[in-house]
Formats: C-alpha cells, structure tokens, sequence
C-alpha cells in the first residue's frame, strides 16, 4: 500500500499541469463509478495539500453540478420523476435555502445530486444556478479537503491507531433492534 501510495505521489509531483486536470476530471467521472464526493476532496486533501486540493475540488465539483444542471434539462421526464421522489423523501413543501444547502454537503449520506436538484428548484435559472452551487460547494470543498490534508500530515501508525479506535464505535453504534416477522411470532399450532 505503501508502494501505491508513493508511487501516486510521484505521478502527482511529475505531472505538472496534467494531475490537477486529471483530478478535476475524475470529479466529473465520480457519479459513473459511484463514489462520494467526500473520498474525491479528502483525496485532494492528500495529494494536492488544503488551498491548491480545496481549489481543484471546488473547481471539479462546481462543474459536476452544471453537467447535472444540463442533463437534467435535456431530459425532462428523468427530472420530474427526481422531482417527485424528492418530494417523497424530503416532503412537498420543503424548500432549503442556499445556506441551507451548503451545510447539508457537509453531511456525507445526503446525496449531492439530490441537493443539486433542490437547488435547481430554488434558483431562477442557469446563472443563478451555477452562483448558488459555487457557493454552496465552498464549505464542502475546504472542510473535506482540510481533513485529507490532517489525514496525510498523520504517520501510519496513528492512522492505525485511529482506525482501530474506531472500530468499538462501530459495534456500539449498531442498530439495536430485532425484527421478528409476524408469521414467526404468531406460528399457527397444528
């Protein structure tokens, strides 16, 4: 690991122009591979440092959102169906505001596309769009792109440690309940 590691590092450090390009891409490519916009930042935390890795980040994720905004446009039945599964989700008359929006990046397991479109209902068009979501991707961008640069500053052994220190929280943290099905419990007798 330790190898890859090294080697990425090198790759980034030789690369010039082209790693912040590549990384800046690889925003736009994260939806198709499925990976939270949190692991990209804290990657731009480790490789670039917190002002150069917190200005690519912003700069990649302000642009995953105006392809967002274009291909939600291009196909209007996919935005409606979103547009009522939001509101299943989050309710009919919520509406958050921009503010409100920024903060909620911060939470890792609140889709970002689902904020993009709520941000998307509250503007007025493209350029207000694209305002907003620069604004509220700053706070995202700075606060997971300091912690891949805290992450990066720590040896392996105190990552080690901190991982293992974790691990209780997991058991603790657990869902406590037990779910007996209906039928189990009420077994008919014969």
């Amino acid at each position: 690991m330790e190898l890859f590691g090294n080697y990425l590092m090198t790759i980034i450090e030789t690369g010039g122009l082209f790693a912040p390009i590549l990384f800046i891409s690889f925003h736009l490519l994260r939806p198709l591979f499925f990976l939270p916009v949190v692991f990209i930042c804290v990657s731009g935390g480790i490789l670039f440092g917190t002002v150069a890795g917190t200005l690519y980040s912003l700069i990649g994720i302000t642009l995953s959102s105006v392809l967002f905004y274009g291909i939600i446009r291009w196909m209007p039945k996919t935005y409606n169906r979103l547009v009522s599964m939001k509101q299943k989700i989050i309710g009919k008359q919520t509406d958050f505001t921009t503010s409100q929006i920024a903060v909620l990046r911060l939470v890792p397991f609140i889709h970002f596309h689902l904020l993009s479109l709520c941000l998307i209902q509250i503007t007025a068009g493209f350029k207000d769009y694209a305002k907003s979501s620069l604004f509220s991707n700053i706070p995202l961008a700075f606060v997971y792109t300091s912690i891949g640069q805290w992450i990066a500053s720590l040896s392996p052994i105190y990552i080690s440690m901190f991982l293992i220190a974790l691990l209780p929280l997991i058991y603790l943290l657990r869902r406590k309940e037990i779910i007996i099905k209906w039928h189990d419990f009420f077994q008919a007798s014969t």
